[in-house]
């Protein structure tokens, strides 16, 4: 945006502004820091879609928070689930949220586009669920086809810290996890610079290239010094590559399998073509 120049006026949304005003207490109870970095990779006007890396249920209200720096309001893409508590489903609606039913996505699909084309920002978290590992892992292609179809530029988003107020499970037979607030705890958001999937591109090579730059951004986030395990420190939440104790991709694949619509990396330790489909069991 040009230096002087106003922000279009954003129609009045109760519901989002209240949603904000609570996220803004339950932050400061949990005395917890989201640190934002990039939210001006975000262009003011017009349809964006972000892609981000999935490390814990509530990434994207840690995303939403530090994208407030942008003046942009953000339409995620949710587990379909959220929607299970009626109140909670309602105010999703209201937000303009969109659920995402991993066994018929086509419909969340078509509501994004629908955003996209109203010039609103949409958020997709294209791993399709939230891997033990925590590394980047097979992507649904459908960020990379909605930017193909609208013309809107593509933005990778990396999350961190997250897991560590609600971890996963490390075991197919453990309960769902429950949510570990600690006070004090920090976490990362950084937005990277927009891109653009051209309406020719092919799908696969598009989401590989997000691929890389999602992972490219999560471990720079995760070698932060403040991010690091302590020595001798038990850390479950921290990838087995870099000296934590999580659990390597294909434990973490048997807990939350990829649809074999997703497209395999080729990003990631130790990971190349040659070994991909071996440890991935993802689809192409």
């Amino acid at each position: 945006m040009r230096a002087g120049a106003a922000r279009p006026r954003r129609r009045r949304e109760p519901v989002y502004a209240g949603a904000v005003g609570l996220g803004h207490a339950l932050l400061r109870g949990l005395d917890l820091t989201v640190r934002g970095g990039g939210a001006g990779h975000v262009p003011p006007t017009g349809p964006v879609v972000l892609a981000a890396n999935h490390v814990s249920f509530p990434d994207f209200l840690l995303i939403g928070r530090a994208l407030l720096a942008s003046g942009r309001r953000v339409r995620f893409l949710c587990r379909h689930d959220v929607w299970g508590v009626r109140a909670v489903g309602r105010a999703m609606d209201a937000m303009g949220h969109v659920p995402v039913d991993r066994e018929a996505p086509a419909a969340a699909y078509l509501r994004a586009r629908d955003h996209l084309r109203a010039g609103e920002v949409v958020c997709v978290f294209p791993e399709a669920g939230i891997s033990a590992a925590y590394v980047v892992r097979s992507l649904m292609p459908g960020a990379a086809a909605l930017a193909r179809e609208t013309g809107a530029p593509l933005v990778p988003v990396s999350v961190w810290g997250g897991q560590r107020l609600w971890p996963q499970k490390h075991h197919a037979e453990d309960p769902f996890p429950r949510p570990t607030p600690q006070r004090g705890r920090l976490v990362d958001v950084r937005v990277g610079r927009p891109g653009l999937v051209a309406p020719d591109a092919d799908l696969v090579a598009a989401t590989r290239m997000l691929g890389h730059r999602l992972h490219d951004g999560l471990e720079a986030l995760q070698r932060l010094p403040e991010h690091r395990p302590l020595p001798g420190e038990p850390a479950p939440w921290h990838p087995a590559h870099l000296g934590g104790d999580a659990l390597d991709r294909r434990a973490s694949l048997a807990l939350d399998p990829v649809p074999r619509s997703a497209v395999r990396p080729t990003w990631g330790p130790g990971l190349t073509p040659a070994t991909a489909a071996a440890t991935t069991g993802a689809g192409r």
